[in-house]
């Protein structure tokens, strides 16, 4: 198995994630499609082996009490962000790739918008989509980008550390939850005493976690975070809804001074097949923006959004409807995921 995993992990730059499943053949996703290796069988004994091999005993005794465990796998001199988790066939494993080059805001078709954030000295910056979007890179590249031409402390706090930054103008410290510290808040809390000009927050996963990075965000400090969200309106409701009803209208308040973008991406099949493109949605928060936030006028956004191109806005229906228009995607796809 692990050969096997290993060569196509070498050999296949476009596999995104390996399915790892006792009892069931290998599988794993490329360009968004799963893909079975029917002649290559895992055996539980392949992810004891695997554990073993990359998991502390801490690690290993958590999985056992709790049946899931995130953790970063190493094969072959290549990393991969894993997930560990018990089925009723026996214990499996999503390994998502993990590039070991540090990406470039270049390489990629990012909004002329995020470019602003580099120069941005605090604030929230919330970067969004479901799993597998590309918000992690998005977010290195934003970091590098820091890094090469600022001068300034950065901390991150990951589960678990993807791209691991090397000083350059500014110095990057790396913390892993589970490793380096217990919780994304106890590290969060503890960064506010790190003198950091830059705090990258992996997940923002509950209340503690977001007021955190709120406060942070509000007293000086830049602040990267990423949500499980599909737009700027769910985005900032699931910020207030974390919080008690009787507090919602502070943590309104607080979120329209701190807010500065949000930023909400798919990955798209491009229409050769050949690859993936991003599609993106930006919102910033500028003062009719704060204010329907401050109003409790969310629903109203995106109508804002619309006609606030100039201000470096684009709404994720007009984004597909340009990558259609240029040739990237099928028409057809644009439509469907809209």
């Amino acid at each position: 198995m692990f050969e096997k995993l290993e060569d196509l992990a070498k050999n296949n730059k476009k596999i995104s994630d390996f399915h790892i499943r006792s009892g069931s053949p290998l599988a794993y996703r490329q360009t968004g499609e799963i893909v079975l290796v029917k002649d290559v069988s895992i055996k539980s004994q392949d992810l004891k082996d695997l554990m073993s091999m990359n998991c502390n005993e801490i690690e290993i005794d958590k999985f056992e009490k709790t049946h899931e465990l995130d953790s970063a796998v190493m094969l072959s001199g290549l990393r991969f962000r894993a997930n560990f988790y018990k089925t009723i066939n026996g214990t499996a494993a999503v390994l998502r790739r993990v590039e070991s080059q540090i990406p470039n805001m270049d390489q990629f078709n990012l909004p002329q918008s995020l470019y602003d954030v580099v120069d941005m000295h605090k604030g929230l910056v919330l970067v969004t989509g479901p799993t597998g979007s590309g918000k992690s890179t998005t977010l290195a590249a934003i970091i590098n980008e820091i890094n090469k031409t600022r001068s300034a402390n950065i901390i991150t706090v990951e589960d678990p550390v993807e791209f691991i930054h090397k000083d350059n103008r500014s110095i990057v410290s790396h913390r892993e939850v589970g490793k380096q510290t217990k919780t994304f808040a106890a590290a969060l809390k503890a960064a506010l005493r790190e003198d950091p000009d830059v705090i990258l927050v992996g997940e923002m996963r509950d209340l503690e976690t977001i007021g955190l990075a709120l406060t942070a965000a509000e007293t000086g400090h830049l602040v990267f975070g990423t949500l499980h969200t599909s737009g700027a309106p769910s985005t900032i409701n699931r910020i207030i809804d974390v919080f008690p009803p009787e507090q919602q209208e502070q943590i309104r308040a607080q979120i329209s001074t701190s807010l500065k973008m949000v930023v909400t991406q798919r990955l798209l099949k491009t229409r050769d097949g050949a690859g993936r493109v991003g599609a993106f949605e930006v919102m910033k928060c500028t003062p009719p923006i704060q204010n329907l936030i401050r109003e409790a006028k969310i629903h109203q956004i995106p109508s804002i959004m619309q006609t606030a191109v100039r201000d470096g806005m684009i709404t994720m229906e007009k984004s597909l409807e340009e990558l259609a228009k240029s040739g990237k995607i099928d028409p057809g796809a644009a439509r469907s995921e809209h």
